[in-house]
């Protein structure tokens, strides 16, 4: 009896395994090369985008792919169970998706981040893209129009020298704020223009790491800050930032940079008695390279007495040593006196440090010797 029992309850195990295989999971094999699934992507800013799709090829029907049965006009009714009016799929079997780690623009329109079905309306002379919600539909054929969240106008061109075998999605034109997508098939290329809101998505991003661990480390709070001064916004929560990181009690140290970066804070609040006080405080913290830098700053902002005065203290304090000389050449010459700039430049081609450094120079003295300012 127990091995009955035994052979039963075997049988009944062998049985829920077979049902299991044969409606729990599916035999994996390759691809059978007529649609291959692919997956690209890129990073424009701080904005991921990442494309899926599968690539059918031409297969000896170059001229016969658009406006046909394979990449159908307009909004078609597909049959095979389907029967709405429904855009070109943009590839094969499976939905193509889009995914945006960040809100962006197409064409300058608006699309919040997140993951698209995507789908193209295809005509004659213009095409017009598809974002859907549902991104796991068998391409087009269960196409819902009221689950599109944007549909964008583009055209197309017609006319790639070489015919593409395989659809493909490809990037160009990058920038650190925009990049131009493009699906090219055929002799047809569809492209798009995504743009990013960088100032935006990198504010996002610092003040996420600033909450974690970043909020308490120095360097980052300062990096974090300078962020901010130099892309004129969030003065305020950026001025918290730095007050931070030059505290003692936090492991802050009180270096040129850091203070130069709260001062230039504090002007763009308006104090600027404040911000005075400690640009003075941070002049004392400079070597002789942030004093010239600063300088220089000060000359691109139409502010020549200002830095005629950080050029000669500089000068003063580090007796003369490299880049000082370099500074009061350029002081004096803001100042229309060529002939003092002309001392300190020849000077200053004395003490270059590298052969870079001493062809400017050398430039800078024919300049002068000409009797033209810098």
């Amino acid at each position: 009896m127990k091995i009955k029992v035994t052979n039963c309850l075997l049988l009944v195990g062998l049985v829920g395994l077979i049902h299991f295989n044969s409606f729990g999971q599916q035999l994996q094999l390759p691809d059978d090369g007529v649609n291959l699934k692919r997956k690209t992507g890129t990073r424009v800013g701080m904005t991921d985008i990442e494309i899926n799709w599968n690539a059918p090829a031409v297969r000896g029907r170059e001229g016969a792919i658009w406006g046909t049965g394979i990449a159908p006009y307009g909004f078609t009714v597909l049959g095979f169970g389907s029967f709405v009016e429904s855009p070109w799929r943009a590839g094969a079997n499976e939905s193509t998706t889009f995914s945006f780690s960040t809100d962006v623009t197409i064409n300058g329109k608006p699309l919040a981040a997140g993951k698209y079905g995507f789908f193209i309306a295809l005509y004659a002379d213009s095409c017009t893209l598809v974002f859907n919600k549902n991104t796991a539909g068998w391409g087009s054929y269960f196409y819902k129009s009221e689950m599109d969240v944007a549909r964008i106008g583009t055209r197309q061109q017609k006319d790639m020298k070489e015919s593409k075998e395989r659809l493909d999605f490809v990037f160009s034109n990058q920038t650190d704020r925009a990049v131009e997508v493009a699906l090219e098939w055929e002799r047809w290329r569809i492209p798009f223009r995504v743009e990013t809101d960088l100032t935006k998505n990198t504010l996002a991003s610092i003040r996420s790491q600033m909450s974690g661990a970043l909020g308490f480390d120095p360097p980052s709070l300062e990096a974090a800050a300078a962020w901010c001064l130099r892309n004129n916004v969030n003065y305020e929560e950026a001025l918290g930032w730095i007050n931070v990181a030059v505290d003692p009690s936090m492991g802050g140290v009180k270096t040129f940079n850091a203070l130069s970066t709260k001062a230039g804070l504090l002007g763009k609040l308006n104090k600027k008695e404040e911000a005075e006080q400690m640009m003075q405080e941070a002049l004392l913290n400079a070597n002789a390279m942030e004093m010239h830098v600063y300088g220089r700053q000060l000359l691109n902002e139409k502010k020549v007495k200002e830095a005629m005065a950080i050029f000669e203290k500089n000068y003063k304090k580090n007796k003369g040593i490299w880049p000082t000389n370099g500074g009061m050449m350029r002081g004096y010459s803001a100042m229309g006196d060529l002939k003092k700039a002309l001392e300190h430049a020849k000077l200053a081609l004395a003490q270059a440090p590298n052969p870079e450094t001493k062809k400017l120079i050398e430039q800078a003295i024919k300049t002068l010797e000409a009797g033209k300012p810098l």
